[in-house]
Parts: structure tokens; C-alpha cells; sequence
């Protein structure tokens, strides 16, 4: 089974695995959720980022070593290990950031010192509003910058532009770093659509496109992902370039395909 989505450790497995493999115990996992801005989620305790989490992400912990907390994200069911630290008991939520990043602040006041950057996605309670702030159990932070929970975006290609120029970071999810498949997952996730965190598991997704390239499409290589901006060009964030770029579609394939990665698909989600 893929490490990536099977919720088990060597000493407990999540309920949803009962019959499918054998365990020396199950467990329904407790509710927890991300409670600082951005955190690796982890393949071994101390061990390589595989991605990221963002503030308020859902994650159901199965099991627990001193320090880390083993479990599966709630949004795309990707698992791995977080800091325990890192995590607090799951509260509603009302709200999440629609802005590429935005900060958290002690009292609504500009000048103030900011207590810490969130990137998209990052979901908060909003306690109450005053002269265009939020409060919230974090801090406040400007109100324009989020949604309710339920109101997304409609384009995820939009949602993708504005992340060009982010630098690249192998495993990112953020706006400080992102890689191929954090910003084709991060852009579906704000128009409200499911999304796996990997390339190879984004594969899956929609169905196969014959004829010319919509806005949407994606784009897949061995290992890599781009969406589709128009018939001729992409965005992706990539090694090569080291940050998220606009490409012409026919330019980025001969050239990756020169590097001995031929495209392998184009899925329409």
C-alpha cells in the first residue's frame, strides 16, 4: 500500500483499514488541527519533508512518539508526521485566507508587529470585525483578505498567477516556497475542488484530454505537473527555473522532453 495514504504505523492503524490489512491495533484517531502558520509534514519523526501544512488544516492523529505525532491530513489524506507542538485541538472554523499571504496581527493597527505570515489556504475563527481587521483566536488580520468558509474562487488558473515568481522549494505549499504539485493543489483547493498533494496521485484527476489544451488542463510529466493557461501556454512551478513561471506550452515540452522526460499525460479535473 502507499505510505503516502495508508494511515497506519507498525503499532496502530486508523479504523478505515480494518479488514484491509492486519494491525495490532485500530483506532478512530483523535482531531487535531495545524495551529502555526506553516509546518513540514514529515515521510519519519526528524525525517525529509514530503509537503506542507498552513494554519488551521485538519489532521487526525493516530499515533504519537515523544515528539511527533503520526496521522493523515484532513484535506487531500496524505500522512506523515507533524511536531507535536505544531498542533492543538480542532475548533470551528469560519473563515480562510483567499490571499496568497497575509499576516496575523496583536491589535488592528498597521504599524503594529506582525506576529506571524500565513499563505492561502490558512483557516481561522473570525470572533468580530472592526475598521477593516478580523479578530480572530489567532489575531487580527485584514478582513478583505479572507473568505468565508464555503465561498471560493472560480478559476484555478487565476488562483495559480498569482503565485509567479514564488521561489521553489521541493515539498512547499506555500507562498515562501512551492513546488509543482503545492501549486496545482493549492490552486484547486481555493476553488473548493479535491486535490491529492503529489503529481503522480493528481494523475488521477478528471478525465484524459484529446485535441487542443482549455484553461485548466493539466499537464503531466514523470515527477512533475503544469496547468494549462490557454492552447499554447502553461504555469508550473519548477526546478529549472527555480520559482513559478508562465512557459509556451511547446517550448516547456521540447525542453523537458530533452532532459529525458517525455509528457506522459493531460488531464482535464
Amino acid at each position: 500500500m502507499d505510505r503516502r495514504s495508508t494511515p497506519a504505523t507498525r503499532a496502530v492503524a486508523h479504523e478505515s483499514l480494518k479488514g484491509l490489512i492486519d494491525a495490532p491495533r485500530f483506532t478512530k484517531g483523535e482531531a487535531r488541527q495545524v495551529s502555526v502558520a506553516l509546518v513540514d509534514l514529515l515521510a519519519a519523526p526528524q525525517g525529509a519533508r514530503e509537503r506542507q501544512m498552513v494554519m488551521g488544516d485538519g489532521f487526525t492523529v493516530i499515533d504519537r512518539d515523544s515528539h511527533f505525532a503520526f496521522g493523515m491530513s484532513d484535506k487531500d489524506g496524505y500522512c506523515g508526521w507533524l511536531p507535536a507542538t505544531a498542533l492543538e485541538p480542532a475548533l470551528p472554523q469560519t473563515h480562510w485566507l483567499a490571499f496568497p499571504a497575509s499576516h496575523l496581527y496583536p491589535e488592528p493597527k498597521v504599524r503594529a508587529r506582525a506576529i506571524e505570515a500565513l499563505t492561502m489556504g490558512a483557516r481561522l475563527t473570525v470572533l468580530g470585525e472592526q475598521d477593516g481587521w478580523a479578530e480572530t483566536t489567532k489575531g487580527f488580520i485584514w478582513a478583505a483578505h479572507l473568505r468565508p468558509l464555503g465561498e471560493w474562487m472560480a478559476d484555478p488558473v487565476a488562483v495559480a498567477e498569482r503565485f509567479l515568481g514564488t521561489p521553489y522549494l521541493w515539498g512547499g505549499n506555500s507562498r515562501d516556497g512551492i513546488d509543482c504539485s503545492g501549486l496545482v493543489q493549492i490552486s484547486q483547493l481555493a476553488c473548493g475542488r479535491p486535490c491529492p498533494g503529489d503529481s503522480d496521485q493528481q494523475q488521477a484527476l478528471g478525465t484524459d484530454v484529446e485535441g487542443p489544451l482549455q484553461r485548466g488542463d493539466l499537464l503531466f510529466w514523470k515527477g512533475h505537473v503544469a496547468m494549462a493557461m490557454d492552447e499554447r501556454r502553461i504555469i508550473h512551478a519548477t526546478g529549472a527555473f527555480m520559482c513559478v513561471v508562465m512557459e509556451e506550452t511547446e517550448a516547456a515540452i521540447a525542453r523537458i522532453a530533452a532532459a529525458g522526460f517525455p509528457l506522459v499525460a493531460r488531464r482535464r479535473p
